[in-house]
C-alpha cells in the first residue's frame, strides 16, 4: 500500500512544531519552501510569491501560539463549564451560596442530559421552531442550524434533546478516530425524522469547533493541503478529521474490525447505505457549524469521489455555518457540477463579520475557494444571497474599524433584541460578555451559532424564485 503522499504529485503540508524560530524568518527569506522544517512538500517545490509564503508563516505562527496555549485553553474552558454548570444546578450564586452552608451541594455530572457546554450556556434555545414544517421554503435551515448547535453537547444531552424535545428517533452519537493525531478528534450525531407518513429525512450533523479547543482552531487556521487526481485541492487539516487514511489516500472501502477504531466518514457512510435501504423515499442531509460545517462540505466531496451515485441521489442538501473554505477552486468547479448533476442543494450561510467563512485566505494569489450558495445576514438578519460574502479575507485592514463598530451595535441590540422579537431571543449576561470580545477581536463573537438560530428564524432574505406560471420570469421576493 502507498500513503497518499506518495500517491498525490501535489501537497503542502505545514508542520509548526518542526522548527524554530530561525527556521521561521527563514521562511520567508528563501523561495525553497521544500527544504524549510516547517513544510513537507514535494522535492524540488518552490514558492517564489512572497506574499504567499507570508500567508504560510503566518498560519504557523498562529498555530505555534495556539499549540502554546493548548492546555491552559483547555482547563480555563472546562473550569468555566462546570462553573456555569454548578450555578445552574443549584439556582444562581445565592442558591449555590444556600446550598452550601446546607452541605446540599448539587455536584454536576459531566456525562449527564443536564450538563450544558458554553455553547448552550451562549443560547439555551432547544426547541425547534414551531411555525416551520418540513417542505417550507426556511425548514431544513432552521433545522439544521439548531442540530448543528445541538452537536456541541454531550451525547445523553443529545439524545434526551431529539426525544423529548424534537421527537424524532436518535440514532447515535460518535466519536471519530483520526489517525493523524491518534486521537478521536471528530464528533457527529445522526438522527431520523418519520414522524408522518410524508417525511423520512435523516440528519447528519457534525461537531464544529469548540470554544476554548485550540486544535480545532489550529485546524481552521492550518493551509495545509493535497490534491484528490480530478477533483481539486482539498484542505488536509479538515481530510484527516473526517478519516484520511494514513497509508491508503481514500480507499472506497476499508476493512473494519471490532479492534479498529471508527473512522467518521466510513462509517456514516455506511450507516446511510442501510437506511436508504429501508425505504426507497428517505432522503438525507448533512450539516455543521464552523470546523463542523467544513466536514459537512466535504463529505459530499469524498462521496462524488467515490461515485457513491444512489447517496448522492438521496442527499436533499448540505447546510453549512460559519464554514471555512475546504478547497481550490478546481474543487469547487467539481462540486458545482456534480450539486446540479444530483440535484443537491448546497446551501453556506455567513453572519456578518463571522471571521471563520473567511478563512483561509483567498486571494490572486492563493488557492482556497467556497463553493455553494452563499447566504449572507447581516447584524439587522437582513439576508441576500451573493457570490461572496462582504470582506472576503479576515485580515484586512481597511476593514478593521467597521468591524469593530458592527460589533459594538451587536451589544447594543443584545439589550433590545428580546423587546423586538420576544423573550425567547433574550441574551444573558455571558453571551453579553462574550460579544465584547469582539471590540479587540472583530469576527470571534459573530461566529456563534447565536446569530445564526435568529437568522434562519426571523431573517428577511432577498432572493430569487421562478413563477411556476413562466418558468423563465423570475421573482424577487422578500421571505419574512
Amino acid at each position: 500500500m502507498v500513503s497518499l503522499k506518495q500517491s498525490s504529485k501535489n501537497y503542502v503540508v505545514l508542520k509548526p512544531r518542526k522548527g524554530g524560530i530561525m527556521d521561521l524568518f527563514w521562511l520567508l527569506l528563501t523561495s525553497d519552501i521544500e527544504k524549510s522544517k516547517f513544510v513537507d512538500c514535494p522535492e524540488g517545490n518552490e514558492e517564489a510569491d512572497f506574499k504567499r509564503r507570508w500567508l504560510i508563516f503566518l498560519s504557523i505562527v498562529v498555530q505555534k501560539i495556539l499549540s502554546f496555549v493548548k492546555k491552559p485553553l483547555a482547563w480555563y474552558g472546562a473550569a468555566l463549564e462546570m462553573w456555569l454548570n454548578l450555578l445552574s444546578e443549584n439556582g444562581n450564586s445565592l442558591g449555590l451560596l444556600c446550598n452550601l452552608f446546607k452541605g446540599k451541594i448539587v455536584i454536576p455530572d459531566r456525562n449527564s442530559a443536564r450538563f450544558k457546554s458554553n455553547t448552550a450556556f451562549m443560547d439555551n434555545r432547544v426547541q425547534l421552531d414551531k411555525n416551520l414544517v418540513y417542505g417550507d421554503n426556511r425548514y431544513c435551515a432552521a433545522f439544521s442550524i439548531m442540530a448543528a448547535k445541538l452537536a456541541y453537547e454531550n451525547a445523553a444531552f443529545v439524545e434526551a434533546t431529539v426525544k423529548d424535545h424534537w421527537k424524532m428517533e436518535f440514532l447515535g452519537f460518535y466519536n471519530y478516530w483520526n489517525e493523524y493525531q491518534k486521537m478521536a478528534t471528530t464528533q457527529a450525531f445522526i438522527l431520523r425524522d418519520r414522524r408522518s407518513n410524508d417525511v423520512d429525512l435523516t440528519v447528519v450533523s457534525f461537531r464544529g469547533t469548540e470554544m476554548f479547543d485550540a486544535d480545532a482552531w489550529s485546524t481552521d487556521f492550518d493551509i495545509s493541503w493535497y490534491e484528490l487526481p480530478n477533483v481539486g485541492k482539498v484542505h488536509g487539516g479538515f481530510m484527516k478529521a473526517l478519516g484520511l487514511q494514513k497509508k491508503q489516500g481514500w480507499p472506497k472501502e476499508i476493512v473494519e474490525t471490532s479492534s479498529r477504531p471508527q473512522v467518521a466518514y466510513y462509517s456514516i457512510r455506511d450507516k446511510l447505505r442501510k437506511i436508504i435501504r429501508e425505504n426507497e423515499k428517505v432522503k438525507f442531509i448533512v450539516t455543521g457549524h464552523s470546523l463542523g460545517g467544513a466536514l459537512a462540505a466535504i463529505f459530499p466531496v469524498i462521496l462524488a469521489y467515490h461515485g457513491e451515485t444512489e447517496l448522492l441521489h438521496r442527499l436533499e442538501g448540505v447546510y453549512t455555518f460559519g464554514q471555512p473554505r475546504v478547497g481550490d477552486q478546481k474543487l469547487a468547479e467539481f462540486m458545482e457540477k456534480q450539486m446540479s448533476l444530483h440535484n443537491v442543494k448546497f446551501s453556506r450561510y455567513v453572519y456578518g463579520n463571522d471571521m471563520v467563512p473567511r478563512l483561509p485566505y483567498d486571494d490572486e494569489r492563493f488557492m482556497f475557494k467556497h463553493f455553494g450558495t452563499c447566504i449572507y445576514y447581516d447584524r439587522f438578519y437582513k439576508g441576500k444571497i451573493v457570490k461572496e460574502e462582504p470582506n472576503k479575507n479576515y485580515f484586512s485592514l481597511k476593514w478593521f474599524i467597521p468591524k469593530i463598530m458592527n460589533s459594538a451595535m451587536e451589544i447594543v441590540r443584545s439589550f433590545t433584541i428580546h423587546q423586538t422579537y420576544g423573550p425567547e431571543y433574550d441574551e444573558g449576561w455571558f453571551l453579553l460578555l462574550f460579544r465584547t470580545i469582539g471590540l479587540a477581536l472583530p469576527g470571534v463573537s459573530a461566529h456563534l451559532p447565536q446569530d445564526y438560530v435568529n437568522s434562519t428564524r426571523v431573517g428577511s432574505l432577498e432572493t430569487l424564485l421562478t413563477d411556476a406560471s413562466n418558468s423563465r420570469s423570475p421573482q424577487l421576493i422578500n421571505i419574512k
